[in-house]
């Protein structure tokens, strides 16, 4: 297969050269670039000039690989790469790879890149199937494949092999002729709720100031004093933690659930700390598989901070970061009923109840009654 060149969505694609080397090796020194792909750390000058001397020439002679630099199509300034890699011609199937250059970020270049090389891919090459594959956290780079049309599974295990061979969990999705979007749905588009999450969820857990509290990640110091909070008998009682609470389920909070949650974008779990920054309590936002504006919330206080005014702080915060930062039309609390401590704290939040659901909530294998309010943005006043 010989090399092609790609004039398309405002974009000059081509095979490396070997003027290219320098910029490639200034590229590939972008913390971010090195995060999210499998390219040698540290990356030194030798490796730009294999893959533009050996690696890229011998993918496109053997029909395997199709790697192309991404340019300004006036200046040729490198905007980042693009291609295929685990091209199988015969099959039919072929899978996308991309990063951009810090310089040329926020101008959806890799979204054009995708769109145009996608194109080539279906048409010219007549592939059935692309495939993206990302690793979970990487809420960016599958917003650029969502944006041209890649359907996504579901999160898979071990997914994704690292440079050092280790295996992350990650999204798959796949492209298929006639699938191609000319632009994003309104979901998908700058300003829309996708393209918002997708910018928070690449992003470390953020700091939201909740009156006397803060609330943050949570972290090995909270292990204990989370412990203490979880095995006291009004939390026993009234939420669904395990009983015994024990230390590998506090560990396995913070090291295993939270960040999971917050890499894959369904929500977060928060610590809500005291003005020393000690654990108080958490709080929990989990967004809707169904309806995706929808989210709802969870919380419990330890004892010690209980009647502080910190519970309905925290909820107030995190329900105006839900709205602001994820673009959320609709936040649910529930209660099991009698749960009369819970139910202050949702009305002084702004909470409208909207009755009782019979044998609504689940605690420990047995349904019990709930009670059920909403808040949304507008309430907020």
């Amino acid at each position: 297969m010989e090399p092609v060149e790609l004039s398309a969505e405002g974009l000059l694609l081509r095979a490396w050269q070997p003027e290219d080397a320098m910029v490639i090796h200034r590229a590939c020194q972008d913390p971010l670039i090195q995060r999210w792909t499998n390219i040698p750390v540290p990356y030194l000058p030798e490796h730009a000039t294999l893959l533009i001397n050996r690696l890229a020439p011998e993918g496109w002679r053997t029909g395997t690989s199709a790697l192309f630099g991404v340019f300004e199509p006036m200046t040729e300034v490198l905007l980042g790469a693009h291609g295929l890699v685990h091209l199988d011609q015969a099959a039919g199937v072929a899978e996308m790879g991309t990063w951009t250059v810090p310089w040329a970020r926020n101008r959806r270049v890799a979204e054009r890149a995708t769109r145009a090389v996608a194109r080539w891919a279906l048409d010219v090459l007549d592939l059935r199937q692309l495939v993206w594959r990302v690793e979970l956290g990487n809420h960016v780079s599958r917003l650029v494949a969502e944006r041209v049309g890649f359907v996504f599974d579901a999160p898979a295990r071990g997914l994704i092999v690292g440079r050092n061979h280790d295996l992350s969990d990650g999204w798959r999705g796949t492209l298929r002729p006639g699938e191609i979007r000319s632009a994003p749905t309104p979901w998908l588009a700058p300003d829309g709720p996708g393209a918002r999450r997708a910018k928070v969820f690449s992003a470390p857990q953020p700091r939201v100031p909740a009156g006397a509290a803060t609330l943050r990640a949570l972290a090995i110091a909270d292990i204990e004093p989370m412990i203490l909070a979880c095995s006291d008998p009004m939390s026993v009682q009234w939420t669904n933690v395990a009983v015994p609470f024990t230390h590998a389920e506090a560990e396995a909070s913070v090291r295993v659930f939270a960040p999971r949650r917050w890499a894959r974008g369904e929500g977060a779990v928060f610590a809500i700390a005291d003005g020393t920054d000690r654990f108080a309590g958490r709080i929990d936002l989990h967004i809707s598989w169904e309806d995706p504006l929808i989210g709802s919330i969870g919380f419990l206080v330890s004892p010690e901070a209980r009647g502080l005014g910190l519970a309905t702080a925290a909820v107030r915060a995190l329900c105006e970061w839900g709205f602001a930062a994820l673009g959320l039309a609709r936040i649910e609390w529930q209660a099991h009923t009698g749960n009369d401590a819970s139910l202050r704290v949702a009305q002084k939040a702004g909470f409208t109840s909207e009755g009782t659901h019979r044998a609504g909530s689940e605690q420990r294998g047995e349904r019990r009654d709930a009670w059920c309010a909403a808040l949304l943005p507008a309430d907020l006043g």
